[in-house]
């Protein structure tokens, strides 16, 4: 039995060694390089397919042949020596140790090879295994890259007009060429190693410019830019930079390449003719004058027999050009339709926004309309060029002469760089033109501003010393130091307005603005704009630029009036600018940083319109950081006589009355009823009594206040429902009339249109309140 096992055992092992040798056989033969077998005397005992195709030789031929026979003669004998070194020591050698090796075919080619050895025991000597690898397509490459980078250098080398040179990913110099060291006047020993902010003036570096253009180029693929840079010797020069990130194949950044040039005398040209410019337009804002510069200043440069400034109206479809030469009657604007004006080269390079070169105007294939005007002149040729100020197109500049040669001379780009001078200046006539009317928009927005800010409301005008008042005011004392978003909550007429501007007031931002928008008197359609602002052209109607409220509200606090009111679609705007601290203009596409403290004060139950979905809970959470809830004047009628003797007093000496005494009855009157508006109610009221008053004693008009009512027990209503209920009651003692002396606006202390306002958000109809 036990014999039977070995058997089967020894029958396995010698199958497993058959299959093993017929696998390392096509293996060996499948290879792809050259695999040789030899003794460690250096004779050939095996040899692959691949061998046999690399030496041009048969199987045969190969086997019992000396290693050394495969390499050229000049190598033999070093080789006889090294094998004999190798056959003392074994050991393998990897590919790729860069050792000169050249194998011989039988046709006498020599083939650059790369050979991997490695020694294998067997039972009786040491045989060695070489793979040889056929590296002749690799050595082409090497060559040609080689060639190249030596063309590049001598490009490099020779470009003494531009300084090339690279940096490492830290942006220190490492390579630097002919053209760097007569630009920037640095040795190449001066400079390797350093940093590239060495040419940076100091602002720049404080800026932290250098490190941004680094940052830019690797993460957009390239950086160019125009600025002024430091030389070795320290003078200072104007230079074009282009800056490409530089990768290796496994897309790792390695550094950059950085290309600069001289420019100074462009720059000083530019600076020379925006400087007469400047001087001789700037002073006259009429475009005539204009005009008359631009055409002094060109003539000066480039010698001219006409030229013209053609503008587009875009709003009236329109081009209107002006001769800047000529008789006044010729210098007249004309004026063509965009469309009749389609075919004209302005109307090309106004589209295109590239320059035109009609060297022979009498062949040109423009229509002849369009060239009336140079061919009466005599022109035999002209440009037209587009007058591009930093991206925005005013208009197109034509020049013509009547010889050709004279223009010829002159480079694309001397006429593209004049060109965008003009055209930096006609913006900068514009912009003052435009600075002029917005001056005095500003100025009225400004006064504007301040008569909100100066208005009769102040700390002391919070007049009471009921507990409730005291703890409102404790609140405000509280939080008005911080930055925190207060919410004020209260009826109609509470003096919700007077306690956000006592906590801006004794903030640290009272030295900024105090915005007050009011959610409910504004269309829903327009608040958006009114918050935030729009560019022009945004919408119908938006023919200007507007900067919105919590734009100007920034470092200052911004009071939104009636929150509960605000359209649930500017809602997550509004939140968005709370939580970032930025908004967009409508129909803008920058971001405008904005910093402001926002209040805000509602009569509603929001948190009753959450539930609804009528109010957003973020955006409610985020009001609600610090609620301050008013009383009515009802829950605190201790300060009625207070707030009585107040607003005669102030009534009076405006309107210069002698006021002395107030009866009894009055004030007891005065102190029993509800005031269902509230302070601003009891006010109204008082103003009318100051003003039917003769003599020193005040003269109420107690009829217009119903028989006091006995006070129970305050059932469970909404401020919303109190507020109708206010507003109906007025109506009917108003006999219906909204508007006007006694009516219920006037008694409610609120404005004809933001009681209309309620009455329809509230839906109140007539026959609630006419009988």
């Amino acid at each position: 039995m036990h014999v039977a096992a070995e058997n089967s055992s020894q029958q396995t092992a010698d199958s497993r060694a058959t299959l093993d040798k017929s696998i390392f056989l096509a293996l060996f033969d499948h290879a792809p390089d050259a695999i040789l077998v030899t003794r460690g005397d250096g004779q050939i005992i095996e040899a692959s397919i691949q061998a046999e195709t690399l030496f041009g030789l048969s199987h045969e031929q190969l086997i019992g042949k000396w290693v050394e026979e495969l390499l050229p003669e000049r190598f033999r004998k070093a080789h006889t020596q090294y094998r004999h070194q190798y056959s003392e020591a074994p050991h393998a050698r990897s590919m790729g140790e860069e050792l000169q090796l050249f194998a011989l075919r039988s046709d006498g080619a020599e083939i650059p090879v790369d050979v991997m050895l490695s020694p294998v025991k067997t039972a009786t000597e040491t045989i060695v295994l070489a793979v040889v690898r056929d590296i002749s397509r690799r050595k082409r490459m090497e060559a040609k890259l080689r060639e190249t980078q030596e063309h590049f250098r001598a490009i490099v080398e020779g470009a003494r007009d531009y300084a090339i040179f690279m940096l490492n990913p830290q942006g220190l110099v490492v390579t630097w060429n002919q053209g760097a060291e007569r630009i920037l006047r640095y040795r190449a020993e001066e400079i390797i190693g350093q940093h590239l902010s060495i040419f940076y003036p100091p602002e720049d570096v404080e800026r932290g410019r250098p490190a941004q253009e680094l940052h830019v180029a690797a993460a957009e693929g390239r950086y160019e830019d125009e600025g002024w840079r430091i030389r070795g010797d320290g003078t200072r020069f104007w230079a074009n930079v282009v800056v490409s990130p530089l990768y290796n194949s496994e897309d790792q950044l390695i550094g950059y390449s950085k290309l600069s040039r001289d420019l100074t005398d462009r720059r000083r040209a530019e600076e020379a003719l925006l400087a007469e410019l400047s001087t001789s337009v700037l002073p006259g804002l009429d475009i005539q004058t204009m005009m008359s510069a631009i055409a002094a200043s060109i003539q000066r440069l480039i010698p001219h027999d006409y030229a013209s400034v053609s503008l587009f109206d875009n709003a009236d479809q329109v081009m209107r050009t002006y001769r800047l030469h000529g008789s006044p009657e010729e210098r007249v604007a004309s004026e063509i339709t965009l469309a009749h004006a389609e075919g004209f080269p302005e109307m090309n390079v106004f589209q295109s926004h590239d320059a035109i070169y009609e060297p022979e105007l009498a062949h040109a294939s423009f229509p002849k309309a369009a060239l009336v005007s140079l061919l009466s002149a005599g022109v035999q040729a002209a440009w037209w060029l587009p007058l591009d100020g930093d991206g925005q197109l005013v208009g197109v500049l034509c020049i013509g002469t009547k010889d050709p040669e004279a223009l010829a001379n002159i480079t694309r780009n001397t006429l593209l760089q004049m060109a965008g001078q003009i055209a930096l200046t006609m913006q900068g006539v514009n912009a003052a033109r435009q600075l002029s009317s917005l001056t005095e928009r500003l100025q009225q927005e400004k006064r504007y501003l301040e008569e909100e800010l100066h208005t009769e409301y102040s700390f002391e005008e919070i007049v009471g010393q009921s507990a409730a008042v005291k703890r409102v005011l404790k609140q405000v004392e509280t939080v008005a130091p911080t930055d925190a978003t207060v919410l004020i909550l209260g009826e109609t007429g509470t003096g919700k307005e007077l306690i956000a501007r006592a906590i801006h007031n004794l903030s640290p931002r009272t030295s900024g603005t105090f915005v007050k928008v009011n959610c409910s008197s504004i269309p829903s359609g327009l608040l958006e704009s009114e918050l935030f602002g729009h560019e022009k052209g945004a919408f119908t109607g938006a023919i200007t630029q507007r900067i919105g409220r919590l734009e100007l509200a920034h470092m200052g606090t911004l009071f939104l009036d009636e929150i509960g009111d605000l359209p649930i679609e500017l809602q997550p705007k509004l939140l968005r600018a709370l939580q970032e601290k930025e908004i967009e203009r409508l129909g803008g596409r920058r971001t405008i940083p904005v910093d402001f403290r926002l209040l805000a004060a509602t009569h509603r139950d929001l948190s009753r319109m959450v539930r609804e979905g009528t109010f957003r809970s973020d955006l409610y959470y985020r009001l609600k950081v610090f609620p301050i809830l008013l009383p009515p004047l009802r829950q605190r009628r201790e300060d009625i006589p207070e707030l009585v003797n107040y607003f005669v007093a102030k009534h009076a000496r405006r309107m210069n009355r002698l006021i002395e005494s107030i009866p009894d009855e009055v004030m007891d009157a005065l102190s029993r009823w509800q005031w269902p508006g509230n302070i601003r109610e009891l006010e109204n009221f008082l103003e009318r009594a100051v003003i039917l008053t003769r003599g020193s004693v005040l003269r109420a008009p107690l009829g217009e206040l119903q028989e006091p009512m006995e006070e129970s027990a305050p059932e469970d209503h909404s401020l919303e429902a109190n507020e109708r209920s206010h507003i109906l009651q007025a109506l009917r003692d108003a006999g219906g009339t909204i508007g006007g002396p006694g009516g219920a606006a006037e008694r409610l202390g609120i404005k004809r249109t933001t009681l209309n306002s309620k009455i329809k958000k509230l839906g109140i109809e007539r026959r609630e309140y006419l009988t």
